[in-house]
């Protein structure tokens, strides 16, 4: 007998190859009827013997869909013979396009096949993988709506799209040589290389050490060898800072430790940056001078032709833009702005509609929420009111809350300069119209001088709309846990309720009454941020000794410089208080003399990390004290233990100082889950969740979490997003929605 209905599925059905899915179904169960896209969700009108097998066959969907409901009612339409896919309509916005996808393995196949259709051309895709997010301008996801619409169709390729059998069948980024996106390589002068192939004539100028500009997916890339490392460096201006690199997989083994879950990640739809430890330590110091690596491997048909070509086994490959900048999208800009960094520059021809840069990923926590992972999507209940929430300062993405899901952008960057700014609201415009958000609601950081907290204002008024500053080390709870805990917030900065920088913060309750129950003790940064940038001055902050005098005179500070510093850390002119443990870091690690000044964000408390992972750590005292109500950890008897323990002499021995490192790490972090225990116990409470970019550090994370757990209490982290700050904007929009609610 046979039965009809309309079936709806909702959720990332877009660009997931949900209706090819869907027609495949439907012609092996011998289903009659139709499927459409309808936005965020996909109608299919159904008509067989077999309907209900058909309709648990496409409740399951295709690999990269996210099914959030399925409905089956009855219909009284007129259902025709055979299947058809019908031209997509307007519907529903709850759900979202999907992110990036790495290429597949059947077409890394079909663009290595010699005298193939798709033989060594870039820009090889199908239904399950290529791009998505990056080239989308509008919903439903049909190729007119996307950067793929100025490249039509050849025939062979209409006829792949047209083909049930094909796993193009509807690809929408469908293309060959003979009609897609093609790719050309200049000289920093703008001249065309004249060139049969671009790829091999780009392998081998990277082969003989030049440095190439290459216009990725999301954006552009410098690229070069590792002997051409210091160069790039040096053109750059950032001498000290880590590379990461593209890989060879039979290489990386070599380079580095990898588990089986770092494989998973690395060869999964995401194909991240990982960061590794290396097998030695000492090795590809040009690349890295930490004792860790950040490793990806080839995920795009350009990177996997690159290395057909190449002899050298791994590729330096980072971002274009300067740190915290937007990443660079446009040939003309790349060309005016690169044309001093990069002797050559291979590009294509299909428009980046919107940015993205790698995602990057340590010890399975997501570090920066960018490609393959975002725009990201959680289902979360926090009302019926729209809200958007902008993030912070520092490694800025947005959050918008519609109809019970948040989505996440990519990583935005520092919005401390005008250009980041605009592309926050690009990114929150874009995000908003593919979800046809209308706004309620505008969470922000408290801090009132934020870039992010002027666009939120700005937005607010010319809407009309109701703002909700969030406290910045409460929204890192927020995104870790709606449940009721001691939360545990160690980071670089973060504007308190007080106005002063907090940084180690411990909270007790439930988003979003969230009470500071411990802390850090408050030290002083001379010169404000100075001190981040030359931790001495935030090591004598923490100290005004003549211990410390006497140890920066021997490195070469004049009377008159020490004379002004300590003249400022007495007075308090110009000084800020702050309980960061981000500056407590910096300041052991300039105690040991193995960061003086820091050139990148987080250098002086990540060269720590590394000294420490060679030595091995003692028990110190851990001395807590009861301020004003709270529990509070000294980082002055911390630091001042650690100089007790600083080995004499011109040239001491590497490992003594490690292991003073690794000690101090040890302890802060054994403080700080005293603390913790503490609060738990008096407040009756039975889980402790850790945020912050603080717990990338995986000596002091999991030295919290082992302390913890040995106290009986339950740990929790959150690995769906950043433990820095690219979880605040999420945190932020958690914390508004459950204050929404609390006042109803």
């Amino acid at each position: 007998m046979q039965k009809k209905g309309k079936i709806t599925v909702r959720g990332i059905v877009q660009g997931v190859g949900f209706r090819p899915f869907v027609y495949a179904q439907a012609c092996a169960l011998s289903i009659a009827g139709t499927v459409k896209n309808l936005g965020s969700e996909v109608e299919i009108l159904a008509r067989g013997e077999n309907f209900d097998l058909f309709a648990a066959a496409v409740s399951r969907g295709p690999p990269l869909a996210i099914i959030d409901s399925v409905t089956i009612a009855d219909t009284a339409a007129d259902i025709p013979d055979g299947f058809f896919i019908l031209e997509s309509g307007t519907g529903s916005f709850s759900g979202m396009i999907p992110p990036d996808i790495a290429i597949c393995d059947d077409c890394i196949a079909d663009i290595s096949r010699r005298g193939g259709r798709y033989s060594g051309y870039w820009a090889t895709s199908c239904v399950n993988c290529g791009p998505r997010y990056s080239i989308i301008n509008d919903i439903p996801y049909d190729r007119e709506r996307t950067a793929m619409a100025e490249f039509p169709m050849c025939p062979v390729c209409k006829s792949d799209y047209s083909d049930p059998g094909c796993r193009r069948h509807h690809a929408q980024t469908i293309a060959c040589a003979n009609c897609g996106p093609e790719l050309r390589l200049f000289d920093r002068l703008g001249h065309p290389v004249d060139c049969p192939d671009p790829v091999a004539e780009a392998a081998g100028l990277l082969d003989d050490g030049k440095i190439l500009a290459i216009r990725g997916i999301g954006g552009f890339h410098l690229v070069c060898i590792e002997e051409s490392a210091d160069l790039l460096k040096h053109r750059l201006g950032r001498i000290e800072q880590p590379f990461a690199i593209m890989v060879r997989p039979d290489h990386i083994d070599a380079l580095a430790h990898i588990s089986s879950t770092d494989r998973r990640l690395l060869e999964g739809p995401v194909h991240p940056i990982l960061v590794l430890e290396k097998r030695d330590p000492t090795a590809h110091a040009t690349i890295s001078n930490l004792h860790t690596i950040g490793c990806m491997l080839p995920y795009t048909g350009l990177h996997h032709l690159l290395f057909s070509h190449l002899r050298h086994p791994l590729l330096i490959m980072t971002s274009a833009n300067m740190p915290g900048y937007p990443m660079i999208t446009e040939i003309d800009v790349a060309m005016a702005k690169l044309n001093r960094d990069a002797d050559f520059f291979l590009f294509h021809n299909r428009a980046i509609v919107n940015r993205v840069d790698d995602s990057v990923i340590r010890d399975g926590y997501i570090i920066r929420l960018s490609r393959g992972i975002a725009p990201k999507r959680t289902a979360i209940d926090l009302g019926n009111r729209c809200i958007l929430a902008v993030g912070p300062e520092l490694n800025v993405n947005a959050t918008i809350y519609k109809n019970g899901f948040a989505i996440t952008s990519p990583h935005v960057g520092n919005v401390r300069n005008p250009p980041t700014l605009e592309y926050l609201e690009e990114t929150v415009r874009n995000i908003g119209r593919l979800l046809g958000a209308k706004y309620d609601v505008i969470a922000h950081d408290l801090h009132p001088q934020f870039l992010s907290t002027r666009f939120a204002r700005e937005l607010a008024a010319d809407h009309g709309l109701e703002l909700i500053p969030v406290q910045h080390h409460r929204a890192h709870i927020a995104a870790a846990t709606t449940e009721p805990c001691v939360g545990i917030a160690i980071d670089g900065v973060g504007y308190g309720d007080d106005g002063s920088v907090w940084g180690c913060e411990i909270f007790s309750g439930v988003v979003p009454d969230l009470k500071r129950v411990a802390h850090l003790e408050p030290m002083a940064m001379p010169g404000g941020d100075l001190a981040t940038r030359f931790p001495e001055r935030m090591l004598y902050g923490i100290l005004p000794d003549e211990r410390i005098t006497g140890l920066l005179a021997s490195r070469g500070w004049s009377d008159i410089e020490l004379g002004v510093l300590r003249k400022q850390v007495a007075s308090g002119f110009n000084v800020t208080r702050t309980t960061s443990t981000g500056r407590v870091l910096d300041a052991a690690a300039a105690l040991l003399g193995i960061c003086r000044e820091r050139t990148y964000d987080g250098e002086p408390a990540m060269k720590l990390e590394s000294a420490a992972a060679g030595g091995t750590a003692e028990v110190w005292k851990i001395p807590l004290s009861m301020q004003d109500g709270c529990e509070v950890l000294s980082s002055r008897s911390l630091i001042e233990t650690a100089l007790c323990r600083l080995p004499e002499g011109p040239d001491p021995d590497r490992r003594d100082i490690s292991s003073v490192a690794a000690s101090f790490q040890y302890n802060l972090a054994r403080g700080i889950a005293r603390m913790a225990i503490h609060a738990a116990g008096r407040d009756g409470h039975t889980m402790v969740a850790i945020s912050g970019g603080v717990a990338y550090n995986h000596a002091i994370r999991e030295t919290i979490r082992r302390e913890v757990e040995a106290a009986g209490l339950a740990c929790r982290i959150n690995a769906e997003y950043p433990l820095g700050d690219g979880c605040v904007s999420f945190g932020q929009c958690v914390y508004a929605g459950k204050l929404l609610e609390q006042r109803t």
